[in-house]
């Protein structure tokens, strides 16, 4: 499984800003996952499409899913000339999917996107975040986060929640322990900033699933696409 904050398939600014998302495409082919938990995910942008001649002739999560996967989006935000939100690609079967706003305030357009897959024929559920910049709102948002497990997830089934938690503290680690999940611990891997990363705010949490290993992609090409490195753990089911 992997996560990745893919920056809207942009970076940079203003007249200097690349379009990216073509090699986001090979990047996520590169890392031949079974499940990728992807944010920051354009559906559409008006004004980037007028401005890159080679902007994507569909949604952004659409786009990059290999042949094989299906493709999952829901809208966190809504802005002056387009939308974004989260996006899971699976190779294995969706079976269903649901989504739940998660806007601490009105400056922070946030949400959780909720699939459920069939792993042969083991349901597991993947839960994709993207939490706030505050810590007051990451605090509230890890609080309703268990509430909708506690909710929405059955308590026995396999359970992973992963993505940009925008947290490399220790609290938040300790208030998913609480709902039995964890995090491969034996060494960090940090993903942010891309070019020369120094925190880990990409995270894959899992219950019901024994981490083996995780490792963060390196190098100049992945350092170019976002300003996120991706996180991949793989899992024993």
């Amino acid at each position: 499984m992997a996560t990745w904050n893919i920056h809207k398939g942009v970076r940079g600014v203003g007249p200097a800003r690349r379009l990216e998302i073509h090699d986001i495409g090979h990047g996520v082919e590169q890392l031949d996952a079974d499940v990728v938990c992807l944010q920051e995910v354009r559906k559409m942008h008006r004004g980037e499409e007028a401005y890159f001649t080679r902007w994507p002739s569909m949604p952004q999560a659409d786009y990059l899913a290999p042949e094989g996967y299906e493709a999952v989006y829901r809208t966190n935000a809504y802005t002056r000339h387009g939308e974004h939100g989260n996006a899971l690609l699976s190779r294995w079967p969706v079976v269903m999917h649901q989504h739940e706003d998660m806007s601490d305030h009105r400056f922070e357009q946030r949400g959780l996107l909720h699939v459920e897959i069939a792993v042969a024929a083991t349901p597991l559920h993947v839960i994709v975040v993207h939490l706030g910049l505050i810590p007051g709102s990451r605090v509230r948002q890890i609080e309703q986060l268990r509430r909708y497990i506690a909710r929405e997830v059955p308590s026995g089934a396999p359970l992973v929640v992963a993505g940009d938690f925008n947290d490399w503290g220790e609290a938040m680690r300790r208030a998913l322990g609480h709902e039995g999940l964890e995090e491969l611990d034996n060494a960090r891997h940090p993903t942010f900033p891309s070019r020369l990363p120094l925190v880990q705010l990409d995270h894959i949490y899992a219950r019901g699933l024994r981490p083996v290993s995780a490792q963060v992609p390196r190098g100049r090409a992945w350092a170019r696409m976002s300003d996120h490195l991706p996180l991949l753990t793989e899992f024993r089911l």
